[in-house]
């Protein structure tokens, strides 16, 4: 019998993946995914790019690259996340191959079997992978509508002992959950984790994709607050504002966190594509990364609004939902105890489909709850799609 390694026990499919193998029709309408449309790819500015090259910058896109990134996209990144308010210069930089190559990187640097740490409920799915892949045991703080539970982190925080390795979080648009951490409860965070040796992992992808400039002063990044006494290691990515088959990501660490990181990203393999380095770091210098940003954003938030339009009148009253101010996603929540997965079964065989609740529970557990996207489906699409999920809902609660 063939021996796998233990860390592997904890990883398996699902019964959301073996029900999403059915959901692969051509006229499925697709409220599953979390990926840019494919519509939205800045494709004339990536021709730009590539044929601007010279023979010497192909060259070094098609040879191995340095472990922490080709030093003229650290150069130009340092500036563009110094322009967000982010201290670079205090920090190090790292590109990684996707923003979840980054977390699992963390993950390997701090965990090691057993060890504790504190994750959000609902929490992203690719991070609660990568830690499970560490063999760590989460321990889950409730989310509310501006962010974690404080209190209950409070209580969280006085009863583990061992303390937690580290708390991961992600602060503005959250996924799957939507919301926006408010200023208040990021500096309630910040003091309860200050001078406790519980570094913060900060995973912000989203948040250029706002939709409203009044929020931009409450989704300050607690990275950007610089606070005293607490290692912040700031994950970020490129997948969402130019394309994520590209795999370029980042991690903003203090000093000894980025001399171990460094290592273990070299151990993995050795150096994120150079190809696309190059276009990033091109992408940065032209200025396309900030007309595309703006762009993209205003098509996104053309579709939240008509998902919002959409929920709002075809959702039955006992479902309420978050309305979202940016991102990719909006998250419904059932009646308590209703089965999301009953839901999801039904609204397959109408021909839609959107991943359950449970998917993002660090237990595993609760079902109650649906997250919607509307990040891959135009507004036509949303607009006949919301409506056979409205009776996916009532086919299984009014029974």
């Amino acid at each position: 019998m063939t021996r796998f390694a233990n860390s592997v026990s904890s990883l398996s499919s699902s019964e959301i993946r073996d029900l999403m193998s059915l959901a692969t029709a051509p006229n499925m309408i697709s409220f599953a995914g979390g990926m840019p449309g494919n519509d939205l790819f800045p494709l004339d500015e990536m021709d730009r790019i590539y044929n601007s090259l010279t023979v010497k910058e192909k060259q070094a896109a098609l040879q191995y690259g340095p472990t922490t990134g080709m030093p003229s996209l650290l150069e130009s990144l340092s500036g563009y996340l110094e322009a967000r308010g982010l201290p670079v210069k205090k920090n190090r930089l790292i590109i990684t191959t996707g923003s979840l190559q980054a977390i699992h990187i963390l993950a390997r640097a701090f965990i090691d079997p057993g060890d504790s740490l504190l994750v959000e409920s609902p929490s992203f799915i690719g991070a609660l992978s990568a830690f499970r892949a560490c063999q760590a045991k989460l321990v889950s703080v409730p989310l509310k509508e501006d962010g974690m539970d404080t209190g209950r982190l409070k209580k969280m925080l006085e009863s583990s002992h061992p303390k937690p390795k580290f708390l991961y979080y992600a602060p503005n648009f959250h996924n799957p959950a939507g919301i926006i951490y408010s200023r208040k409860v990021k500096q309630e965070m910040i003091t309860l984790l200050k001078d406790q040796d519980i570094p913060i992992i900060e995973d912000d992808v989203y948040s250029d994709i706002w939709f409203h400039e009044e929020d931009l002063p409450e989704m300050k990044l607690i990275k950007a607050m610089d606070p005293e006494g607490i290692d912040v290691c700031f994950t970020g990515s490129f997948s969402k504002m130019l394309g994520p088959g590209l795999r370029l990501g980042w991690m903003l660490v203090p000093e000894h966190i980025f001399r171990k990181c460094e290592l273990i990203k070299q151990s993995i393999d050795a150096c994120s594509p150079s190809l696309s380095q190059v276009i990033a770091d091109k992408f940065i210098r032209r200025g396309d990364i900030f007309s595309y940003t703006a762009r993209m954003r205003e098509e996104y938030r053309k579709r939240g609004l008509a998902m919002i339009d959409a929920l709002e009148e075809n959702l039955p009253a006992y479902v309420s939902f978050v309305k979202p101010r940016g991102g990719f996603y909006t998250w419904l929540q059932l009646p308590e105890g209703t089965d999301s997965t009953a839901v999801l079964r039904k609204a397959i065989e109408k021909g839609v489909v959107f991943v359950t609740g449970k998917t993002f529970d660090p237990d595993g557990v609760k079902n109650d709850q649906m997250r919607v996207s509307f990040c891959n489906t135009d507004v036509v699409t949303i607009r006949r799609g919301i409506p056979i999920i409205a009776d996916a809902i009532r086919e299984v609660c009014d029974r």
